[in-house]
């Protein structure tokens, strides 16, 4: 396939779900489309191994420009690959552990979206009906009402929260800080609302931030504890938690960095390991590892983490709506990015970015092909695609 062809595949799937759906797909997303059956057109042979190591390899480079680590896992019906790239630490030259962890960031938004499916399924939440019947006091009258589902794939209205800048520096200086989810509900709410429930769609944070809440008030135990229960343990995923206010990641993990100018007109390498995430909380907060998310990818996919209906959820994107501010069509449905590619393969994921991290999950829906990767960006938070991020994704999903 020529160059120019396997950059658009990858910066179009990349966009979507690094970026949101502002970017243009090779394929607008079907609004509504609900996948019942096999979503890949073509069966995938066994995994490109050539590609995916080309994919990671040469990190990191001199002065760690684009990412210092990779870790890969590829799965489906043709076959597995597992790969590792780059460097534990930057100057080290200790190899990156395989098995390291991680911060997931926005992954966390779809094990949040499975508790409250699994609350629905147990009529314990209805998604119809407004958050503020189960939260009274969380949203002012300036606020219509506000479905559970609107929080779910992102049409709630609510804008985002204030953080305590707009430069990474302001949030460096930061990074120890802790901010409840009440302070970061109050922060937004402030601002009154972007737009009517249901009218647009903008992806935020702040709308799993209040799916949070409610799983607080619905069950009466913590988020982190509900996770555990109705997830982690199920499924064994002894590798991954919900971190809280802890800024350390426990247990072997390579060490993360965000490029800084420095006073020489060049950039340096700072270490962002510890951070404190509890600003993320429900929307970006937990640790993992590349198993354990394609082990939660593989049974959530398969049925055994949410139940039918609330499943379909997970796989629909609001019916005739449109992005917020660039009007192109939705592309988020309850936790998940919906995609079609130019040979009509529908891929399901959701991505993740957390300074010093990206991760990237992803599958048909018929599981025939995944995409499990976490890779260490020096500007994982930039707007700018990570190309080993776009690399691996044409050499998974490119036929």
């Amino acid at each position: 396939m020529p160059a120019r062809h396997r950059t658009a595949l990858a910066a179009a799937f990349v966009a979507v779900l690094v970026l949101g759906p502002a970017a243009p797909a090779l394929a607008a997303p079907g609004a509504g489309t609900r996948d019942a059956g096999a979503a890949s057109i073509r069966a995938y042979q066994a995994p490109d191994a050539a590609a995916l190591r080309a994919a990671i390899a040469g990190l990191p480079d001199e002065e760690g420009k684009e990412a210092t680590a990779a870790l890969v896992r590829v799965g489906g019906a043709g076959g597995g690959w597992r790969g590792s790239s780059g460097v534990a630490a930057f100057g080290s030259p200790r190899p990156a552990l395989e098995h390291g962890r991680f911060r997931a960031g926005s992954t966390t938004k779809v094990f949040t979206a499975a508790v409250v499916l699994q609350l629905a399924a147990e009529r314990r939440i209805d998604l119809d009906r407004p958050v503020q019947t189960y939260l009274p006091d969380l949203l002012p009258r300036t606020f219509d009402p506000v479905t559970v589902r609107q929080l779910l794939n992102h049409t709630s209205g609510i804008q985002p929260a204030d953080g305590p800048g707009d430069t990474f520096e302001d949030a460096y200086a930061h990074r120890f800080d802790t901010v409840t989810p009440e302070e970061t509900v109050a922060s937004a709410v402030a601002k009154g609302p972007e737009f009517a429930p249901g009218a647009e769609q903008h992806y935020l944070n702040i709308n799993y931030t209040v799916l949070g809440l409610l799983i607080e008030e619905r069950t009466g135990h913590t988020y982190a504890d509900e996770v555990a229960r109705r997830v982690l343990r199920p499924l064994g995923l002894r590798h991954t938690s919900v971190p809280g206010t802890d800024p350390r990641i426990h247990g072997p993990h390579n060490r993360g960095y965000q490029s800084v100018a420095n006073g020489d007109g060049g950039t340096e390498l700072r270490d962002v390991t510890e951070w404190n995430s509890s600003s993320s909380w429900a929307a970006g907060d937990i640790i993992s590892t590349t198993a354990d998310l394609e082990r939660f990818l593989t049974a959530l996919f398969r049925g055994r983490v949410v139940p039918e209906p609330q499943l379909r959820e997970m796989f629909t994107v609001p019916e005739g709506v449109r992005t917020h501010g660039s009007g192109e069509p939705a592309a988020y449905s309850a936790g998940l990015t919906r995609l079609e590619l130019s040979d009509g393969t529908v891929v399901w994921g959701k991505s993740g970015g957390r300074y010093g991290y990206n991760t990237l999950i992803a599958a048909t829906r018929d599981l025939s092909r995944t995409l499990v990767a976490s890779v260490n960006g020096t500007d994982a938070k930039g707007q700018d695609m990570n190309r080993v991020i776009g690399d691996l994704t044409f050499a998974a999903f490119g036929r």
